[in-house]
Protein backbone atom coordinates (compact mmCIF):
# COMPACT_ATOMS: atom_id res chain seq x y z
CA UNK A 1 0.00 0.00 0.00
CA UNK A 2 1.40 3.37 -0.92
CA UNK A 3 2.32 5.90 1.67
CA UNK A 4 -0.24 8.41 0.28
CA UNK A 5 -3.03 5.88 0.46
CA UNK A 6 -2.10 4.95 4.08
CA UNK A 7 -2.05 8.64 5.02
CA UNK A 8 -5.48 9.16 3.38
CA UNK A 9 -6.93 6.18 5.27
CA UNK A 10 -5.49 7.44 8.55
CA UNK A 11 -7.04 10.90 8.01
CA UNK A 12 -10.37 9.35 7.03
CA UNK A 13 -10.43 7.17 10.17
CA UNK A 14 -9.51 10.12 12.37
CA UNK A 15 -12.27 12.30 10.90
CA UNK A 16 -14.77 9.46 11.29
CA UNK A 17 -13.72 8.91 14.91
CA UNK A 18 -14.34 12.59 15.67
CA UNK A 19 -17.52 12.97 13.58
CA UNK A 20 -19.43 9.92 14.78
CA UNK A 21 -19.80 11.00 18.41
CA UNK A 22 -20.80 14.52 17.27
CA UNK A 23 -23.44 13.16 14.89
CA UNK A 24 -24.71 10.74 17.54
CA UNK A 25 -24.96 13.53 20.11
CA UNK A 26 -26.93 15.81 17.80
CA UNK A 27 -29.22 13.21 16.25
CA UNK A 28 -32.79 13.62 17.47
CA UNK A 29 -33.84 11.08 20.05
CA UNK A 30 -37.28 9.68 19.30
CA UNK A 31 -39.72 10.64 22.03
CA UNK A 32 -42.34 7.99 22.76
CA UNK A 33 -45.80 9.31 21.95
CA UNK A 34 -48.67 8.28 24.19
CA UNK A 35 -50.91 6.48 21.77
CA UNK A 36 -54.57 7.17 22.25
CA UNK A 37 -56.50 3.96 21.91
CA UNK A 38 -59.89 4.79 20.49
CA UNK A 39 -61.43 1.39 20.94
CA UNK A 40 -65.09 2.33 20.97
CA UNK A 41 -66.95 -0.95 20.49
CA UNK A 42 -70.30 0.82 20.39
CA UNK A 43 -72.97 0.47 17.76
CA UNK A 44 -75.44 2.71 16.00
CA UNK A 45 -78.72 1.00 16.87
CA UNK A 46 -81.18 2.73 19.17
CA UNK A 47 -81.01 2.48 22.94
CA UNK A 48 -83.84 3.07 25.39
CA UNK A 49 -84.93 2.79 28.99
CA UNK A 50 -88.67 3.27 29.35
CA UNK A 51 -88.88 4.65 32.90
CA UNK A 52 -90.48 8.07 33.43
CA UNK A 53 -88.82 10.56 35.79
CA UNK A 54 -90.19 13.49 37.76
CA UNK A 55 -87.02 15.50 38.36
CA UNK A 56 -86.80 18.11 35.61
CA UNK A 57 -84.04 18.67 33.09
CA UNK A 58 -81.85 21.56 34.28
CA UNK A 59 -79.04 21.93 31.73
CA UNK A 60 -77.48 20.59 28.54
CA UNK A 61 -73.68 20.55 28.27
CA UNK A 62 -71.20 19.25 25.70
CA UNK A 63 -67.57 18.18 25.83
CA UNK A 64 -64.77 17.07 23.53
CA UNK A 65 -62.63 14.00 24.23
CA UNK A 66 -59.82 12.26 22.36
CA UNK A 67 -62.07 9.58 20.87
CA UNK A 68 -65.60 10.95 21.11
CA UNK A 69 -67.77 14.02 21.64
CA UNK A 70 -70.20 14.08 24.57
CA UNK A 71 -73.61 15.57 25.34
CA UNK A 72 -74.70 15.61 29.00
CA UNK A 73 -78.30 16.17 30.07
CA UNK A 74 -78.32 17.34 33.71
CA UNK A 75 -81.38 16.57 35.82
CA UNK A 76 -82.68 17.87 39.13
CA UNK A 77 -82.59 14.35 40.62
CA UNK A 78 -82.00 10.71 39.72
CA UNK A 79 -82.14 9.92 36.01
CA UNK A 80 -84.93 7.65 34.84
CA UNK A 81 -85.48 6.85 31.18
CA UNK A 82 -84.34 7.90 27.74
CA UNK A 83 -84.50 7.01 24.07
CA UNK A 84 -81.63 7.65 21.66
CA UNK A 85 -81.69 6.60 18.01
CA UNK A 86 -80.68 7.71 14.53
CA UNK A 87 -83.63 9.16 12.61
CA UNK A 88 -84.18 10.78 9.22
CA UNK A 89 -85.79 13.81 10.86
CA UNK A 90 -86.45 15.14 14.34
CA UNK A 91 -89.94 16.43 15.05
CA UNK A 92 -91.17 18.86 17.68
CA UNK A 93 -92.97 17.24 20.59
CA UNK A 94 -96.73 17.72 20.51
CA UNK A 95 -97.01 19.37 17.08
CA UNK A 96 -94.97 17.03 14.89
CA UNK A 97 -93.28 19.99 13.17
CA UNK A 98 -89.94 18.99 11.63
CA UNK A 99 -86.99 20.60 13.44
CA UNK A 100 -83.86 21.49 11.43
CA UNK A 101 -80.87 19.63 12.92
CA UNK A 102 -77.66 20.47 11.01
CA UNK A 103 -75.32 17.53 10.42
CA UNK A 104 -74.77 14.55 8.14
CA UNK A 105 -76.87 12.34 10.45
CA UNK A 106 -79.33 13.02 13.27
CA UNK A 107 -79.72 11.44 16.68
CA UNK A 108 -83.07 11.87 18.35
CA UNK A 109 -82.45 12.13 22.10
CA UNK A 110 -85.54 11.99 24.33
CA UNK A 111 -84.96 12.16 28.07
CA UNK A 112 -88.04 11.07 29.99
CA UNK A 113 -87.95 14.16 32.19
CA UNK A 114 -89.73 17.50 31.67
CA UNK A 115 -87.91 20.77 30.94
CA UNK A 116 -90.34 22.52 33.28
CA UNK A 117 -91.47 22.35 36.90
CA UNK A 118 -94.42 19.93 37.10
CA UNK A 119 -96.33 22.05 39.61
CA UNK A 120 -95.79 25.57 38.24
CA UNK A 121 -95.01 24.96 34.55
CA UNK A 122 -91.96 27.23 34.90
CA UNK A 123 -89.07 26.29 32.55
CA UNK A 124 -86.17 24.67 34.41
CA UNK A 125 -83.48 25.31 31.78
CA UNK A 126 -82.10 28.84 31.91
CA UNK A 127 -82.49 30.56 29.55
CA UNK A 128 -85.58 28.66 28.43
CA UNK A 129 -84.85 26.98 25.09
CA UNK A 130 -86.94 27.59 21.99
CA UNK A 131 -87.93 24.67 19.77
CA UNK A 132 -85.71 24.50 16.72
CA UNK A 133 -82.89 26.52 18.31
CA UNK A 134 -79.41 25.30 19.32
CA UNK A 135 -78.83 24.78 23.05
CA UNK A 136 -75.06 24.27 22.86
CA UNK A 137 -72.15 25.66 20.86
CA UNK A 138 -70.35 22.72 19.24
CA UNK A 139 -68.21 24.69 16.79
CA UNK A 140 -64.85 22.97 16.31
CA UNK A 141 -66.01 19.57 17.57
CA UNK A 142 -64.82 16.49 15.66
CA UNK A 143 -68.19 14.73 15.56
CA UNK A 144 -70.98 16.96 16.88
CA UNK A 145 -72.48 19.48 14.47
CA UNK A 146 -75.50 20.71 16.47
CA UNK A 147 -77.60 20.15 19.58
CA UNK A 148 -81.11 21.49 18.96
CA UNK A 149 -84.09 21.66 21.33
CA UNK A 150 -87.24 20.04 19.93
CA UNK A 151 -89.60 20.59 22.86
CA UNK A 152 -90.88 19.20 26.12
CA UNK A 153 -94.27 17.53 26.16
CA UNK A 154 -96.03 15.26 28.68
CA UNK A 155 -92.95 14.80 30.84
CA UNK A 156 -90.46 14.03 28.08
CA UNK A 157 -87.96 16.41 26.48
CA UNK A 158 -86.58 15.89 22.98
CA UNK A 159 -83.39 17.11 21.31
CA UNK A 160 -81.86 16.61 17.89
CA UNK A 161 -78.13 15.96 17.94
CA UNK A 162 -76.55 16.53 14.55
CA UNK A 163 -73.39 14.53 13.90
CA UNK A 164 -70.87 14.44 11.06
CA UNK A 165 -72.05 10.99 9.90
CA UNK A 166 -73.83 7.94 11.29
CA UNK A 167 -71.21 6.98 13.87
CA UNK A 168 -71.26 4.62 16.85
CA UNK A 169 -72.65 5.99 20.10
CA UNK A 170 -73.33 4.92 23.66
CA UNK A 171 -75.78 6.13 26.27
CA UNK A 172 -75.46 5.75 30.01
CA UNK A 173 -76.86 7.15 33.23
CA UNK A 174 -74.56 8.55 35.87
CA UNK A 175 -76.48 9.70 38.94
CA UNK A 176 -78.50 12.71 37.84
CA UNK A 177 -77.16 12.76 34.28
CA UNK A 178 -78.00 11.08 31.00
CA UNK A 179 -74.81 10.97 28.91
CA UNK A 180 -74.56 10.43 25.14
CA UNK A 181 -71.10 9.84 23.64
CA UNK A 182 -70.63 9.77 19.85
CA UNK A 183 -67.35 8.27 18.57
CA UNK A 184 -65.17 10.18 16.13
CA UNK A 185 -64.90 7.11 13.90
CA UNK A 186 -65.76 3.44 13.61
CA UNK A 187 -63.19 1.10 15.18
Amino acid sequence: MSRTLRHLLTVLLAVTAVALPVVAATAPTPVPVAATSCDTPWGSTGERVDAQGRPPLTAVRTGRHDCFDRVVFDLGGPAAGYRVEYVDEVTQDGSGTVVDVPGGARLLVAVHHPAYDDTTGTPTIVPPPTAGRPVADVGGYDTLRSVVYAGSFEGSTTFGVGVRARLPFRVFVEGSKVVVDVAHRWT
